[in-house]
Formats: structure tokens, sequence, C-alpha cells
């Protein structure tokens, strides 16, 4: 049985199922382990994760009196959170078509990669960084996303294991900007956000590539290491010229929590920036659902219910609720399983409700058979979601029906 309890009341013995946070908040690589050994305890109690899941037919079980959480009790909240989301009013409403924006998205997300791959080259050096016509490449990002943010914050997703950390620069960038607009912000306010997810990562030029990479469980000292590049990056932007002061402090500060428990410097409630905020949201997001050396991604929407899981600690709640709004519930190339039981692909956001987006219908699981294809606006239709799918089993569908 699984059940999920608080990191205080973890004992040797335990099977954790699965610790709840990011993998970047923690030195474990593996998913789902036996507690057999008390320096591995002693990590965990140290290293700023408040709750596990534990599996009680593979380890002991936790001692009576304990606080404890049940599957369908974290289900319920989670989807009661998410339907309350769905209910509040969203901001933005795309201008054009997915189809018509993906293609200049694709050539936005290539030239701030080339962008991204110089700076953080020169970092990497010990350079001061040159931002020098990266506030013009953010400004053709806010208006792509403003088209139809569907387009980049898909391409975004798509990286490779060798230049994650270039393009996850990209989609952090890409996602602030969303997120900025959804929020409200404009103007100098949305291209100094852009710049900050631009940067935020280059602290880890300066952290040594076996350690960043390595495929498996970091020493206690590794872990230290990873720790120090958001000091490390914010020394570096500090020294550099024309980086503004919000991407400065998005560089330093995107890895705290609402709770106190982030790092580097423990900062919580109101003394964390409505920018850091954002910050940790879209990092989290990003680095959930991208595939690394050590771990297969997420499913974007199987991202956002851990996210909402884990939220009352780590994040702002009224940004995250933001947040699902800017990628919605079912994010765009979402493939999703329809209590008809066709299969679709999420194509675009209504602007009715997040749980009644547009999708493209190309399955039926009842034949076992492709079907002919049909664009659905569930939000005027009888059908509805019944769930997600893998979206890694339909890779050669999804590209051939949304183009990325």
């Amino acid at each position: 049985m699984l059940k999920k309890i608080k990191v205080p009341d973890v004992r040797l013995g335990m099977y954790l199922q699965e610790i709840c946070a990011s993998w970047m908040d923690h030195p474990f690589w593996r998913k789902s382990f036996l507690l057999e050994d008390a320096a591995d305890l002693k990590t965990l109690q140290t290293c700023g994760v408040t709750d596990v899941w534990i599996d009680t037919k593979k380890g002991l079980d936790v001692s009576a009196g304990a606080e404890v959480s049940s599957e369908q009790d974290e289900e319920q909240k989670i989807e009661s959170e998410l339907e309350q989301i769905a209910s509040e009013p969203t901001r933005e409403v795309h201008r054009v078509s997915l189809n018509d924006e993906v293609a200049r998205a694709r050539k936005i997300h290539a030239k701030a990669r080339e962008a991204v791959v110089s700076m953080f080259g020169e970092a990497r050096l010990g350079r001061a960084v040159d931002v020098a016509g990266a506030g013009e490449l953010v400004d053709e990002i806010n208006q792509s996303i403003a088209r139809n943010s569907s387009a980049l914050l898909s391409l975004a997703r798509l990286k490779g294991k060798d230049d994650y950390t270039y393009l996850h620069s990209v989609a952090v960038c890409a996602l602030m900007v969303a997120l900025g607009r959804q929020l409200g912000l404009k103007g100098e306010q949305l291209r100094d956000v852009g710049m900050a997810g631009l940067l935020h990562d280059v602290g880890k030029m300066l952290i040594p590539e076996e350690v960043l990479n390595k495929p498996g469980r970091l020493t206690d000292e590794e872990f230290e290491q990873v720790k120090q590049h958001p000091v490390k990056g914010w020394e570096l932007l500090k020294a550099s010229k024309n980086v503004c002061a919000i991407a400065q402090e998005v560089c330093l500060h995107h890895h705290e929590k609402v709770d106190g428990s982030g790092y580097p410097d423990h900062l919580s409630g109101e003394a964390l920036t409505l920018v850091s905020r954002m910050g940790a949201v879209c990092d989290v997001y990003d680095a959930l659902t991208s595939n690394r050396c050590y771990k297969s991604g997420w499913e974007p929407g199987e991202a956002l219910r851990k996210m909402a899981e884990w939220r009352n600690g780590h994040f702002d709640e009224a940004v995250f609720h933001a947040f699902v709004k800017t990628v919605g519930i079912y994010p765009t190339n979402t493939v999703v399983k329809l209590k008809s039981g066709r299969l679709a692909v999420v194509l675009d956001q209504s602007d009715k409700s997040l749980l009644t987006p547009v999708v493209k219908v190309f399955f039926s699981t009842r034949s076992n058979t492709r079907i002919p294809v049909e664009i659905v606006d569930l939000a005027k239709s009888a059908e509805s979601i019944a769930g997600m799918e893998d979206s890694t089993q339909w890779a050669a569908d999804i590209k051939k029906l949304t183009g990325i």
C-alpha cells in the first residue's frame, strides 16, 4: 500500500516509492529504492525534501500516529485544485492557429539556442556574459507567445540529453514570458523575465560537467557542488554589463521554496520576490518534463499534477494557478483518451475551460485502428476527456498531426 508521509517519520527499512520533489532538489537518482543506509537517511533528512511516498508491501510501515495521506486522498486534492483553476478566467487568447505559428516559432527557437550556447560558452571560460542582442530575441519570443503560445512552448519541450542545459534555458525563457503575460506583466517587465529565463542556469557552466551530467546518484559533496550554481551564476551576472536586476534575482533564487526549504538563502513567504516564485515554477516544470542522462521526463499533464501535490511547500499558490492556466491542464501535444474510447492529441486550449481543449482525434481503442482525423472542440462537444495516455508511444502520430 502506498502512503505519503513526512520525512521526519521516515526510518531505515522503508521502501521509498517516490520522493516528493524535483530531481534537482535531492541527490538520489533512483525513483524508488529500499532505504537501508543510515547515510542515505541523513541525506534525505537534510536536503530540504518534506514528503515521500512509501510502499508498505515492500518495506516497513510508518509508526502509529504519524501524519499519513493515501493515494485517493492526494488524487482528490489534486483534482479539486485543478478544477478550481479550470473555473478561473484566463488572460491569454491565441490570435493565430498552432499550424500558422509553428514555422515561425521553430526559427525563433533555433535562434534562441544559438544565443544561449554563445552566452554560456563565454561563461564556461569564466568571462562576463555578453547579452547584446538577447533583448531583441526575447521580444521575438514574446511576440510568438502572443500569437500562439502553444507553438513555442511545445517546441521548447523537445530537447536531447546532450543539449539539455541550453534548451532548458530557452524553454524556461518561453515559460517565463508566457507566465508573465498571464500575470499581467507588460513591456520591459516581460523582456526582463524572459532574459531571466535565458540566464537562470548560467552558473551551471561553472560546475564540473562530470558532476552535472553524472548518470547516477550524486555524493553529498557533489550535490553541494551542484547547489552552488545559483550563487556562481549570480556572481557572474553581477560582473557582466547590462544584465537586468530581475535576471540576477531569478538566477540566485530560482531554487527557493515558499516554505523556506530551498537554497541558497532559505527564503520563505513574502521574502521571495514575484519573479523568483515565477522562476521556481517554470524551472521545475521544464526539468520534470525533460529527458536527462539519468531519467526520462514525465508527461506534461503528469508533471502538473505532481506540482499540484507539492504546491503548498514548494510554490506560491497564485503563481502556480497562473502557470496552469498558461500551459493548460492538458498541454498542447498531450495525448488524451476520450470517453468514447478514441485517442486524440491536444491542439490548443479553450477560452472557456482548461478541461475542454481543442483536440485532433486519430485512433480508436475499441477497434484498435487508426480512424479518419477529426478536429473536435470539446467545449462544443458531448465528448469529454477520460484520462491521459503515454505520448511517447504516439510520437510519430503527434508529429504528423501537429507538425511538432
